[in-house]
């Protein structure tokens, strides 16, 4: 907030600002870290560097769109689906609540039900302490009838601390489709290690990539107090 004094000018931060803290919420991007089978693993590499005579440092990078924290576009399921160049923004920026399901295989629609009332637009699933160091084909995923439960609250993007919304063995990937069918967007392989259950603003903005069926994303949540919350979309 800007004031006016005689003969200076004084910003001061609102008391909310003040007393917020954001809380990063992505995977480390790294050699050997655990992707999808099949997908293009992370691979980094130098185009040019300081210490052999350039001008500068240009790095480069190879690796599945899928990798790390991401979010799906709707055309990664379906045959026409949007890019993730076209997608609303607005649905990755604003109130999220993170729901505990530590060690909790399947995400049921009982696992939801105590938060539908007033339940905000973007959910988060919390089921490990630490992210994943190799792939595990056991991990926790959002059960058909849980992702229709979000759909009855008008949920317009779920997120999960897992490589998929789906389970690995799925062969129908009916969750990633019932989402997709209704609008809400996916946001997968989030590390939600530090940050309790609760009600936060989320911030996982896209990449925008033509044509692609995902992207990468730099999420972070940032705690509030119940009048910072107020007019959150």
């Amino acid at each position: 907030m800007l004031h006016l004094a005689p003969g200076r000018l004084e910003f001061h931060e609102p008391p909310s600002a003040i007393m917020s803290q954001i809380i990063d919420i992505s995977q480390l991007l790294r050699t050997g870290m655990p992707v999808w089978p099949g997908d293009t693993e992370f691979q980094p590499s130098w185009m040019a560097r300081i210490e052999d005579g350039g001008l500068c440092n240009v790095g480069s990078v190879l690796m599945s769109l899928h990798t790390g924290t991401h979010v799906d576009a709707p055309l990664h399921f379906q045959k026409n689906g949007a890019s993730i160049a076209d997608a609303d923004l607005s649905v990755y920026i604003g109130e999220a609540r993170v729901i505990n399901a530590l060690n909790v295989k399947s995400i049921e629609a009982s696992h939801i039900q105590p938060f539908t009332a007033g339940l905000p637009p973007r959910v988060l699933f919390r089921t490990r302490s630490l992210p994943a160091e190799r792939f595990d084909p056991g991990f926790s995923y959002i059960t058909p009838d849980a992702a229709r439960l979000l759909v009855r609250s008008g949920v317009k993007l779920a997120g999960i601390d897992t490589p998929s919304v789906d389970s690995a063995h799925s062969e129908a990937m009916e969750t990633h489709k019932i989402l997709g069918d209704a609008g809400i967007a996916i946001l997968e392989n989030l590390n939600l290690a530090g940050a309790p259950p609760g009600v936060y603003e989320l911030i996982a903005l896209p990449l925008k990539f033509a044509g692609m069926d995902g992207s990468p994303v730099r999420a972070v949540l940032r705690t509030m107090d119940a009048e910072a919350r107020h007019g959150l979309p």
